[in-house]
Order: C-alpha cells, then structure tokens, then sequence
C-alpha cells in the first residue's frame, strides 16, 4: 500500500480494527509511521489504536515519540501516562504527569488519571486528593467516581457505599462498581445484600472470575458445606471457558480440597484435551493429596515446559525422595527466574534434607531471622488493638491462604484512613529499616541479601486473629516479598499440657511435602515485639487451645531489581 497521507493510514487502520483485522491493523500503522514519523498527531493516534487492540507496549512507544515531538500538549502526556500506568510503570507515569502539574490541575482528566496512577503506586491518601480534584471540577466524571469509589473502601472509609452508589448513578453496566457496592455491603454487615448482588453477578457474567470469588468466600464466611458449587453451574453455562474450572481448582486447593481440585481438574482435562495445564494441575493436586503414584504417571505425560510445571513436578519429586530430579528442576527454573521466592523456599529445604553445605548460607547467617522490639510499642499499641478487634468482629476466613479458622482484616490494612493505622505502619516501616540495616552484607547470589542495599516497602498489610481450640496456621510462604513478619499484639498463655502454644516455627516443611525435618528456629512471641525473617523460609503457628491470638502481617518489596 502506498501512503499518500497520515490521514489515509489512520482511516486505513482504524477500518481493518474494526472489522477485528488486527494484523492488517498494525500493518496501515507501520506504513504510516513510517511515512511520516514527525507527525504527533497521528503518533498519538497510532497509540491509541494500540491500546485498544491490547498492545501496551506498543501504545507506550508511540505514545512516548508523540510527546517528545510536541511536548507541550497535555493530552498526548496523559495518554502517555495512562499506558505506562498500564505495564506497571507507575513511578515513570507520575514523572510525565508532574511535569505539567500546574496546568493539569485544572483538567478533570489530568486531575483523574493523577488519581489512577497514584492509587496504582499505592498511595491512597494522594489518590483521594486527586480523585477529589477532578471531581470537584466534572462531578459526574465516571472514571474518576469509580476510582474515588474503590479508594474508600480500600481505606476503610465508612462512605464508601455512599461512593459506589453515585458511581453506579452514572454507570450502572458496571460490573465492578456492582461488585463493589457489594464488598461495601458485606464489610457494613449487611451479607444478604451483599449475597443477592454477587449471585446476580455470577448469573449475568458467569465466567467473570472476580463475581466468582467473591461470592466463593460469602458462602465459605456463611458456612456452605459446598461453598463452591456455582462455580460447576457457570462451566454449564459458558462450556468453552476453561478458566472456570482452572479458578475453581485454586479455590478448592487454598483450603486443603486437593483431592476435590483433582477431580475438577480431571473433568477440565476430559472436556479441553489439548489444554495440558489441566493435567498439570490434576497432576499437582493429586499429588498433595497423598497419591503420588497417580502423580507421577500423569507428570510422564506432559511435553509442557514452563516454571509452573518445574515448580509443581519438583515438589512431586521431593515428595517421593527423588532429591536430585528436584534439584535438577529446581536449578533450571532458578536460571530464568532468580527471584522466585516459591523455588529458593523449595531449595532450602532440599538443601536442608540432603545436607547441602548451601542451606546454611541460605537460611542459617546470622541475623537473617529476628525478633525486634517495635518502634514506639508504647505510643501506638494502645489504640491500635481495639480497633483490630472492631475490624475482626466483622472480618471472614478468607479464601487462599494459610489461615485454618480465625478471620484476616480486608484489604491492605496500612491503607486505611484512621490514624492508629497510619502511626502502625510508620512504626513499622522504622523497624523494618531497623532490620535492613543489622543483616550481613551484600549479596548478589542471595534471595534476600541480594536486596541489602536498596530501599525497602512495606506492603500487604493485614491482621489475622486466631482463637483457641483449632485455629492455626499451615505452614507456608510469602511469595511476594522479600521479608515476611508477624507483629505480636495479643497471645495465649501456655497451660501445663501445651509446649510452645502458639509459637512461631520457622523452617518446617508443609506436611505435603512429607519431610521429616524440624524447624530451624521456634520464636517465642512477645506483645509488641515483631519477627521478621526471608519469605524464602516456611512458616507456620503451633496450635493453641484458648484464649486468641491477634498478630499484624505485611510483605517487605525493594523497589527494584538487581
């Protein structure tokens, strides 16, 4: 095709886009970047076209050209930001923005996506400000309603209801603003809405995973024996969609149901053959479910090669004393993914049972496992347990992770707009800056000592509570982030019959894996007092049998990469 205008390419492009011609698309785009390469207008274009047929990376190159080749124009430096904020970059996203703050301030636009990329960087309180801005100058702006909407409930506003019930006033097709005034509704106490919402969510959309989930942990939280079995109802219902029945096995899993996620994978591999990710997974479920013979038949059959296969096979093989096919497996998935907490943890047990000189530069350096004093206990333990306790009365068990009984706080618990909360987490970013400091040195071959030097965050915070009689944690891992914790705020006492009840093991194997290996270190916790340790070790909780435990978690992140 010969390119007489950049006009003629973009009619071109956008016509094949259309008619869901994405290649012959990206072919009129090329050519016409190409042929004119100094026009902004239609680079700005080309990104946007980009965008919408998925290309993020794309979008972003044509998006960055454009505003260098007019650097003054606003709305090609917001589409920029919005498709860097798209890849994750949210840092490079502010950059652009805070270039053009002061004429940006007046735009509901500007003002919103400033609201989006702070609330992707995790800063709910700018987020509000921003969000708040551009309100204030379009009030009825959808985007920025929604996104006002989810940072209260993020941060535990008590409006948040009120939010999402003015968002869905401009935008009631909206699936998420639904689900939202739903999760508002179940954190105000009010369950059966919440219920009514979720259940008519997963009738119109039931392959949408999020209405799926969300409605698996309101009948787990109510007690359904079988509280996943809509999840059967929408595969009838939308038979082409595999991923139902994948979402529905890691349901199932998260609470110990291998057994029941290997018989869902089964039916996924029967009714989608050429997907071999079921057989994976029933491969992987039926193996922690004690029959490893099944297991390894169905591992002999896969030609899939992926970190996901060599992270599940491998705890097959170590299930099965097969130390130095794990090792194999394990050391090939280390090559091209260094950072994976999942396969280092897996490592250092292998490490630890074959007696492995390296399980002790792993696991065993000094200062690598510590329990440390909280910065300023005194000032903020006071106000601060009442409020979990307030948060707690009204908190489920939640799907996915460790807990067995008890109840975990909603949300990132550091976000939220109480100022006990706010103290908690400065309190606690003092500590952890405390520990970064008092760890051997540098290493670059290290899971955590690799990170030493950089600057450290605190994210995905949480409370969990534990009561006597049943509750505990399994054993299990963090896997992302570098450091993981638990801050001590109300503990059982021990009784005659109880050793260590409630203590902290660190370095004992789940009990999948069948490894006869003792914890590296049982802590004894302390009110006010935090251990932190690498997200590389397992860790779990010695059962108890009264009182309650109450502990505050979070993830430890660098903010790069070495």
């Amino acid at each position: 095709m010969t390119v007489s205008s950049a006009f003629q390419a973009w009619q071109t492009a956008q016509a094949a886009a259309k008619t869901g011609d994405a290649d012959a698309a990206r072919q009129a785009l090329k050519e016409g970047l190409a042929a004119f390469p100094e026009d902004s207008s239609f680079r700005n274009s080309a990104g946007s076209l980009f965008q919408k047929m998925g290309d993020m990376e794309e979008a972003e190159t044509q998006f960055g050209k454009a505003l260098a080749l007019k650097p003054e124009a606003l709305d090609i430096a917001i589409n920029h930001a919005i498709s860097l904020a798209g890849l994750d970059r949210h840092i490079d996203a502010l950059a652009v923005l805070q270039r053009y703050e002061a004429e940006g301030s007046r735009s509901a636009l500007y003002s919103s996506t400033r609201g989006m990329v702070a609330r992707g960087q995790g800063n709910k309180v700018e987020a509000a400000r921003w969000y708040d801005r551009a309100l204030a100058l379009e009030p009825v702006r959808p985007k920025a309603l929604h996104g006002r909407a989810r940072v209260a409930l993020e941060r535990g506003e008590t409006d948040a209801l009120a939010w999402f019930d003015k968002a869905l006033s401009v935008n009631q097709g909206d699936a998420d603003l639904w689900l939202g005034k739903a999760q508002s509704l179940d954190v105000a106490g009010d369950v059966v809405g919440a219920r009514a919402i979720a259940e008519s969510l997963v009738q119109q959309a039931p392959q949408w995973s999020e209405g799926l989930r969300f409605l698996a942990q309101l009948r787990l939280a109510s007690g359904d024996r079988d509280f996943t079995s809509h999840y059967g109802d929408a595969a009838e219902r939308v038979p082409q969609d595999p991923n139902i029945y994948a979402e529905w096995c890691g349901i199932l899993a998260g609470l110990d149901y291998h057994q029941e996620a290997a018989n869902v994978a089964s039916r996924g591999s029967v009714l989608f053959p050429k997907l071999e990710h079921f057989r994976l997974l029933q491969a992987t479920y039926i193996g922690a479910a004690g029959d490893s013979e099944q297991a390894d038949k169905l591992y002999s059959t896969l030609e899939l090669d992926t970190p996901e296969r060599r992270l599940n096979e491998a705890r097959h093989r170590i299930r099965r004393a097969e130390y130095s096919e794990a090792d194999k497996l394990l050391d090939t998935l280390l090559t091209s993914d260094s950072e994976s907490v999942a396969a280092w943890a897996l490592r250092g047990l292998l490490w630890r049972v074959t007696q492995a000189p390296e399980a002790g530069w792993l696991h065993e350096q000094a200062e690598l496992v510590q329990l440390v004093p909280l910065k300023r206990a005194g000032e903020v333990l006071e106000n601060i347990i009442p409020a979990l306790h307030r948060l707690h009365d009204n908190s489920p068990l939640p799907l996915g992770q460790s807990l067995r009984g008890g109840s975990q706080t909603r949300g990132n618990l550091f976000d939220r707009h109480e100022a006990v909360f706010q103290q908690l987490g400065d309190a606690v970013r003092d500590t952890v800056e405390q520990f970064r400091q008092s760890l051997p040195g540098h290493d670059s071959a290290h899971p955590l000592l690799r990170y030493r030097d950089l600057d450290w965050n605190v994210a995905g915070s949480w409370s969990v509570r534990l009561a006597g009689g049943g509750d505990y944690h399994i054993s299990h891992i963090h896997p992302q982030g570098i450091v993981s914790s638990a801050l001590y705020l109300e503990l059982p006492e021990e009784t005659e019959n109880e050793d260590k009840a409630g203590w902290l093991e660190i370095g004992r194997p789940p009990p999948d894996l069948r490894l006869e290996l003792e914890p590296l270190r049982t802590i004894e916790p302390k009110v006010g007092y935090m251990a932190l340790f690498p997200s590389t070790l397992y860790h779990g909780t010695r059962a108890f049998s009264h009182q309650q435990r109450m502990t505050v978690a979070f993830d430890v992140t660098a903010t790069q990469t070495c």
